[in-house]
């Protein structure tokens, strides 16, 4: 472990199962480094194992399923600078084992279907992520993945996504409002009637008005930019590529909002775009780049996932540098 941390930096990462955080928590690693950043999954805090879920019908997305008051006095102690016993569930055999010592660390990452449902939890975050993927998406990632990996059928994939649905858009959705970015990936508008659901329209929601959070954008602040960057610089193959910038209004609040729809052909080439970008939080022209660069092999990295995956994490890593600073000073002055 490193040196003890003077302030610990809370950053929450929300969102359904398989929707790409487990990608994200590996580009965060990318910026912070394994040692500096520790991971809490809140399945960790579920009330019920599998079996008692099973037989009372209540899913682990049921707020009734899991123990927010242990959740927040644990993550409140770690923000304090405090150890923890943590719980620990296993998902191999849906057991609650014996729980494990976590200690405080510069940036502690609280990840899962609850971070932002309730108040206090989401009080002590610095920064937080939701990965809002439509339906369309969810269903031919979870069948690609669960047929082609667990040799599941259609139907049985099907069923098991219109199950969870109710909960879903009951206790997990709705936290989508108190995020400071949300991810959302949608069917391109590129081809008509697309069903292969490759190609993607990657949209990344910007807080407006949260201290110390600049939202980055393209060309020109505060304007609306519709952008076809190919042709000498960037090479796009069919279907081609969009890029959108604009203001909207979310939840009743207003985001600025960056859009990519369509794919990368050449991943070096996204230094092109990037030097459009203002306020990337970048240390160096082309880090963004760069860092897609360093792991093309991760999920999305040819698309507007990857790309908006690797700014939230500039703009945490922002987050982070700002927050620390701030203390340092106050030290000094006291």
């Amino acid at each position: 472990m490193t040196t003890k941390p003077e302030r610990v930096v809370l950053i929450g990462v929300a969102g359904d199962s398989g929707c790409g955080k487990s990608t994200f928590l590996r580009r965060l690693i990318d910026l912070f480094g394994e040692e500096f950043m520790t991971v809490i999954c809140l399945d960790d805090y579920h009330s019920l194992d599998r079996k008692q879920r099973k037989e009372t019908g209540i899913t682990a997305l049921d707020p009734r399923a899991n123990n927010f008051d242990l959740m927040y006095e644990q993550i409140k102690a770690l923000k304090e600078g405090q150890t923890i016993n943590k719980p620990i569930y296993n998902h191999e055999t849906g057991l609650i084992d014996p729980p494990e010592i976590v200690k405080p660390n510069h940036i502690v990452v609280v990840e899962g279907l609850h971070p932002l449902y309730d108040e206090r939890v989401r009080s002590l975050l610095d920064f937080s992520v939701y990965f809002d993927i439509s339906d369309e998406v969810k269903i031919a990632w979870k069948i690609q993945r669960d047929m082609a990996e667990r040799g599941h059928r259609y139907e049985d994939v099907l069923a098991a996504i219109n199950s969870r649905k109710p909960d879903f858009q009951k206790y997990i959705e709705p936290q989508r409002e108190f995020a400071d970015v949300v991810l959302q990936v949608l069917p391109t508008n590129l081809i008509k009637d697309d069903t292969d659901r490759k190609v993607l329209r990657v949209r990344m929601l910007q807080r407006e008005g949260k201290e110390g959070f600049e939202p980055a954008y393209l060309f020109d602040e505060g304007s609306t930019i519709n952008w076809t960057p190919c042709g000498r610089k960037l090479t796009c193959s069919y279907p081609g590529m969009q890029l959108y910038y604009g203001s909207d209004v979310y939840y009743g609040r207003y985001v600025s909002v960056l859009e990519v729809d369509g794919q990368f052909d050449n991943l070096e080439e996204v230094i092109y775009i990037e030097t459009h970008l203002s306020n990337t939080s970048t240390k160096y022209q082309g880090e963004l780049t760069q860092l897609l660069l360093q792991h093309r092999e991760y999920p999305g990295s040819n698309n507007g996932t990857g790309f908006f995956q690797v700014l939230t994490g500039l703009k945490m890593r922002a987050a982070y540098e700002r927050l620390t600073a701030k203390e340092a000073k106050l030290a000094v002055q006291v």
